[in-house]
């Protein structure tokens, strides 16, 4: 028998979009970027489920039982004993959905975080920042199946994750390390229209790889690592891959195209995440050469700071 939080009980949480991959890093790299979701759950009295969107995915998503953050939200406090009859939940969103910016990623996060925040404002369990960050990267990662998504929106910053033995409910089954940014890193996101499915990219992937893809693939990670916390200069080559990006081009052509003109132009452009949005690591100077090559009216460009907080409980809200 689940426990009923008590009625007033509420907490905001703030997550932020992220990028995944970053080029060579695949299923393993992530950064955090400063366009946040943030999310309000209250219990109130009685019984059932109010869900407001506004912003993106407002009226495409569920605003009922199904919606990912509900469901994501209402398992982590059965986990716990514990459950939310009457449940307002409001999502002010900022991430593009279906763009290769973690939208789903960080829907998980906010939910398990909200959970997490719900019982300690409630009274009911008494948890360190550290072992909040710790439960919610293990059960996010779980759902999403892998943590390069999942880390950066819990911890902020660039991040390298990984997962170890074959038990995914063990507490020490993902682990990450978050490194701190160069400060001349500018981040510049272009984002399309259309959408593009992670499962449909993901379908494109083969099944192995020629050795020499994944030695040069190996080396380029590794110098990415350096060159993102060390020494921005040698950004371009460190983005170069080999495992995935050409591979899901005939999936997202405009987006091959633009990512092929930005290279070609000295910029170390990236695909983010599974796509089809475009990622461009540069300077303060590369900023204006990346929207002078991202077409007004096919290409949405942000300028964002990459985000070093990761999740945040809001408070007072």
């Amino acid at each position: 028998m689940l426990a009923a939080l008590p009625a007033g009980t509420a907490a905001t949480v703030r997550v932020p979009a992220t990028s995944a991959n970053l080029g060579p890093g695949f299923d393993a790299f992530g950064l955090a970027l400063d366009l946040c979701d943030e999310v309000r759950a209250e219990v109130v009295a009685g019984a059932g489920l109010r869900v407001g969107v506004q912003g993106q995915g407002a009226g495409a998503v569920p605003t009922d039982e199904r919606h990912l953050v509900v469901r994501v939200l209402r398992e982590e406090l059965a986990a716990a004993g514990f459950t939310a009859p009457g449940l307002d939940v409001l999502c002010r969103n900022a991430i593009p959905h279906g763009r290769g910016l973690g939208s789903s990623a960080s829907a998980i996060v906010a939910g398990l975080a909200a959970a997490r925040a719900l019982l300690r404002a409630a009274g009911v369990v008494a948890e360190d920042e550290a072992q909040v960050r710790d439960r919610v990267l293990l059960e996010a990662s779980r759902r999403e199946g892998h943590p390069d998504n999942a880390a950066p929106a819990v911890h902020g910053g660039f991040t390298i994750a990984w997962t170890r033995g074959e038990d995914p409910t063990h507490p020490d089954a993902v682990r990450c390390v978050r490194l701190a940014v160069h400060p001349d890193v500018r981040a510049v996101v272009c984002v399309p229209a259309e959408e593009l499915a992670t499962s449909r990219a993901r379908a494109l992937l083969p099944a192995t790889v020629p050795h020499g893809d994944a030695a040069l693939t190996a080396g380029r990670a590794g110098l990415l690592v350096h060159a993102l916390t060390a020494d921005p200069s040698l950004l371009l080559d460190a983005t170069e891959e080999r495992l995935h990006q050409a591979q899901r081009a005939p999936a997202m052509p405009g987006s091959a195209r633009l990512l092929g003109a930005l290279r070609a132009e000295g910029l170390a452009a990236v695909v983010s995440g599974a796509g089809p949005s475009v990622l461009v690591l540069t300077d303060e100077p590369g900023v204006e050469r990346v929207r002078a090559l991202a077409a007004p009216g096919t290409w949405d460009v942000h300028a964002r700071p990459v985000q070093d907080a990761g999740v945040q409980t809001v408070p007072g809200r």
